[in-house]
């Protein structure tokens, strides 16, 4: 399982930078601004010139959000040199930093240095770094998970995560509380109710990933009573949110349920993401890990080949079939190994 970093959390002392909009109207208002004479390029361009502004009469907050538009825009190699210069004043800077470094973004990958880096916000006894303390937290947890920048320990993984996830508080980290609950549902030997109630907490603070995880937990009854109409709300919210995963799984109930009309016409979109530019994007924006959306991917592209290769809710078409065969296996080769299995002993 390969995790994601922890992204920059809000920090209270300008929430959502509003206090700092308040005292600065100009610097947003070309956020506002929705006439076609400006691209994405161009209010990026105009944000860089007003933040210059800002620093040149001694604004020190738009120096980093300078930073961080490079991050966000991903030009990393400028946000790095941004983060480095102001990290003795600015722990945001220290975090992001941690980030970079441990992820190689802009720079060579330095496990150490982003562990060192996150170890610095957790022991930090600044007020101001107090918010970032539980993201730092769960990124430390997956180093020793990983076994990147210290010696592995899932021990010390799980001892971090918990603290990072608070015991369900929505302003701690919801990502270790979704972690924990992937983590105790995939360890040996499996902790189903803890991964369920840690499922639950992620899922109530908004956790896409959770979200469809307890879906199947109700679906297959793993660490609750089997609830068939709970799982589908779950994987269906789920699915329209975003969750390729959840998607993937209503398409094999739609198969099962012989919906098949409704299962090729709901296979088809996901079927045809592009794995090498979608996967990525997908894992951005909703937060979900690749390595679900790719499997989201490799089911509907086998249910959708099945239904073309048999004439299930669509013509048969056995080329088109071999082709998303092929997608699935090069998307998640041991799920469509599976799959093919249970097709050769007729199960599908």
């Amino acid at each position: 399982m390969k995790l994601t970093s922890e992204k920059l959390p809000k920090n209270p002392f300008h929430a959502s930078l509003s206090q700092y909009a308040a005292k600065n109207q100009k610097f947003f208002q070309w956020r506002k601004e929705k006439t076609d004479r400006y691209s994405h390029a161009n209010l990026v361009d105009k944000a860089l010139q007003l933040l210059k502004e800002r620093i040149r009469r001694g604004d020190t907050l738009a120096y980093f959000l300078r930073g961080q538009l490079y991050f966000e825009e991903g030009w990393y190699e400028e946000a790095l040199e941004q983060f480095e210069e102001i990290q003795e004043k600015d722990h945001q800077a220290i975090y992001q930093l941690g980030v970079m470094y441990y992820d190689g973004l802009g720079t060579a990958t330095d496990a150490e240095k982003g562990v060192q880096f996150m170890k610095k916000i957790l022991d930090s006894p600044c007020p101001k770094a107090r918010h970032l303390k539980f993201a730092a937290a769960y990124n430390l947890g997956r180093a020793y998970y990983e076994g990147k920048g210290v010696k592995r320990s899932d021990e010390e993984a799980e001892r971090l995560w918990l603290f990072a996830a608070d015991d369900g508080n929505p302003k701690a980290s919801v990502k270790a509380q979704g972690i924990l609950g992937l983590y105790y549902s995939t360890k040996e030997p499996r902790e189903l109710e803890k991964a369920f109630f840690w499922h639950s907490e992620a899922c109530g603070n908004g956790n896409l990933e959770s979200q469809g995880a307890l879906g199947l937990m109700y679906f297959y009854g793993q660490g609750i009573r089997q609830d068939t109409d709970a799982a589908l709300h779950c994987l269906r919210e789920a699915a329209q949110r975003g969750n390729v995963y959840a998607q993937g799984n209503l398409v094999e109930y739609y198969y099962k349920m012989k919906f098949f009309t409704k299962c090729v016409a709901f296979s088809k979109r996901i079927a045809d993401y592009d794995e090498a530019h979608d996967i990525p994007m997908i894992a951005r924006v909703t937060d979900c890990l690749p390595e679900f959306i790719s499997r989201g991917m490799a089911m509907a592209s086998f249910y959708h080949a099945r239904c073309l290769q048999l004439g299930l809710g669509i013509p048969k078409d056995e080329a088109t079939a071999k082709h998303y065969y092929s997608k699935a296996c090069r998307l998640n080769p041991a799920l469509a190994d599976e799959l093919h299995s249970l097709l050769i002993h007729q199960r599908i």
